[in-house]
């Protein structure tokens, strides 16, 4: 991968996408350092720290910090995602979005445009519910004279939106001029950032102890070589395909013959990327959080706390059961095994030793259903670690699965897509 960049640093026009990318993630780091007006950040780090596993703890993940921060851009890029997610969703179930989707550029164009609308009002959403919690359950704001009440809060949630709107148009900006995906690259970035916070907490535990008692060194590189296992049992199945091979038959079209070849169909292993982990986790997490933002306490609440506690076993039980869940879900609504094969049966194409039509749609099932449990079944290996860690270790030391899954799945796309546009660019060409 190293080589990879290294190659493409010596292409002046991909040197220059680089550059411009490096440079708006700057500008987005920077931008988790302005301070929002009127907002005192310390009760929310206390509040974000004492609710593991809760929704404001992944949010300030996917932020980079810039939540507990209570800066500009401290709901990140989260309203973009749930508006793509929610127009995805809903593609299949409205036939106004489902023809858009057919259309080609133009349908794109216009679905990419609701999504906008959308996020919008998530931002607005979400911005006045960050808004209240700072008011009434944290009590955060420091309102100077002459500035309290509406102002702030216009000021506040304005702010926040305009954050969020700011670094939707900067991920576009990198997907026209940049490389690879810029809301994954901008969440990427979030999550890298956190790693010296990590580092400085890893090496202050070992060096004072936990709860006044110290920690043998002989787990640190035992910590450093399962997270490398974790992270390359992530690369092999984040690459992992079942290729189905396909035969296509000879035609005659004018003059010439035309088919005859053999190729193969690609179906990867992970599918579903780590939307499932996100859908699994903002479930399971959502009691807790409304819990938390009522500030309830009575003994129904404390029962469901316990209940959906990160560190309980029922918890676990239930994050891996929706996450498989998710997935099948997920994989359904991205692939049609009918679709699939009549596309097959329009271009001569067949799989051997199936016949075209329902034979071959079964096949797809049966192959898509397999790979499907065993993708989901490596999301919920991974997915789970941090708790199995923290509980083992009980040094509060998790390696977060779904920071893995994201570091890695966005690494390997910008280096592949570094990789085939140097092929496009070293390629003589048919012609000569």
């Amino acid at each position: 991968m190293l080589q990879t960049f290294k190659n493409a640093w010596k292409i002046e026009d991909l040197r220059k996408k680089m550059i411009f990318t490096a440079v708006v993630l700057v500008i987005y780091r920077l931008g988790c350092a302005i301070a929002v007006p009127f907002i005192d950040p310390t009760a929310l780090k206390a509040m974000i720290s004492a609710g593991d596993g809760n929704m404001l703890g992944y949010i300030n993940l996917m932020s980079g910090g810039a939540f507990a921060n209570a800066t500009l851009f401290a709901l990140g890029v989260i309203p973009y995602i749930n508006s793509s997610i929610i127009i995805t969703l809903l593609t299949v179930a409205i036939p106004y979005l489902e023809n858009l989707s057919k259309e080609g550029e133009e349908g794109r164009k216009k679905i990419a445009k609701i999504t906008r609308y959308v996020a919008i009002v998530i931002a607005f959403v979400l911005a006045f519910g960050y808004y209240f919690v700072l008011k009434n359950r944290l009590h955060a704001l420091l309102y100077t004279k002459g500035f309290e009440g509406f102002f702030a809060a216009v000021v506040i949630i304005s702010s926040f939106v305009a954050g969020s709107m700011l670094l939707m148009w900067m991920g576009e900006q990198i997907d026209k001029k940049g490389i690879g995906n810029g809301v994954s690259l901008i969440i990427f970035t979030g999550i890298i950032s956190r790693f010296s916070h990590t580092a400085t907490y890893f090496v202050a535990l070992f060096k004072e102890g936990l709860n006044g008692k110290k920690i043998n060194f002989v787990l640190v590189p035992l910590f450093i070589i399962f997270a490398i296992a974790v992270i390359a049992f992530a690369v092999v199945l984040n690459n992992a395909e079942r290729r189905i091979p396909v035969q296509y038959a000879k035609r005659v079209v004018g003059r010439k013959m035309m088919g005859g070849q053999n190729t193969h169909l690609p179906i990867k292993v992970n599918m579903s990327g780590v939307m499932p982990v996100i859908f699994a986790g903002s479930i399971m997490s959502l009691p807790g959080t409304i819990i938390s933002f009522f500030n309830i306490k009575n003994e129904l609440a404390d029962k469901i706390l316990s209940i959906f506690d990160y560190n309980g076993l029922l918890y676990s039980i239930g994050y891996v059961l929706l996450i498989i869940a998710f997935n099948y879900f997920y994989v359904t609504m991205q692939y049609n095994p009918v679709e699939i094969a009549n596309n097959l049966r329009k271009n001569n194409g067949v799989i051997p030793g199936f016949r075209p039509g329902k034979q071959t749609q079964d096949f797809i099932s049966r192959v898509l259903s397999k790979l499907t449990f065993i993708g989901a079944v490596f999301l919920a290996v991974v997915a789970i670690l941090p708790i199995i860690t923290g509980n083992l270790t009980n040094t509060g030391i998790q390696l977060g699965g779904t920071s893995i899954l994201i570091i890695v799945g966005v690494a390997l796309e910008v280096a592949q897509q570094l990789e085939s546009q140097m092929v496009m660019r070293h390629h003589k060409g048919f012609l000569e």
